[in-house]
């Protein structure tokens, strides 16, 4: 098991990181996606991830499989007032390599990585299903300041979503 900071992927890595985004998705835990898009549409986001120079990503491995992720968001250039605090984004972990603490040890990379960088605050956000997700960020610190009752709509429902925030 092994997370590391990436700035380029592999053909392999960007296989193996497609197939685990795919696998989350179906779970239900698909930052974002309800539906598995076309194979082609979750390259070209990974491949976009490593374009944006505000945005660090984060691959697990499970016996040598990328299998998760997280990105460290950075703030905005031109919003002076918010340079204390990054974002976490696109956290997960497919169904099949999950409990073996490689979500833990994903946001243990980013907060590093954001105190490397000098950020004091981490922030994130989670729709309320998220149980497992919720379970970790408070376990390990993260304090719930916030719930929009719509933060997502899935599949013609609106989901409440929670926001989070950890003093590094």
């Amino acid at each position: 098991m092994a997370v590391d900071k990436v700035k380029k992927l592999s053909k392999r890595d960007l296989t193996e990181l497609t197939d685990a985004s795919e696998a989350a998705i179906r779970d239900g835990s698909g930052f974002g996606w309800v539906e598995v898009p076309p194979r082609a549409v979750l390259e070209r986001y990974w491949r976009g991830v490593l374009v944006v120079p505000t945005r660090s990503l984060f691959l697990a491995r499970f016996e040598n499989v990328v299998c998760g992720s997280v990105q460290l968001v950075e703030p905005p250039k031109n919003k002076e007032v918010w340079s204390f605090a990054a974002t976490i984004d696109t956290h997960f972990v497919a169904p099949w390599a999950r409990g073996h603490g490689l979500a833990h040890d994903l946001v243990d990379a980013a907060e590093a990585e954001a105190v490397t960088q000098g950020y004091q605050v981490l922030n994130l956000s989670v729709t309320a299903t998220q149980t497992q997700a919720i379970q970790l960020y408070e376990g390990i610190g993260y304090m719930r300041w916030g719930t929009l009752p719509r933060y997502a709509l899935v599949k013609g429902k609106f989901v409440p979503g929670h926001f989070y925030t950890k003093d590094l």
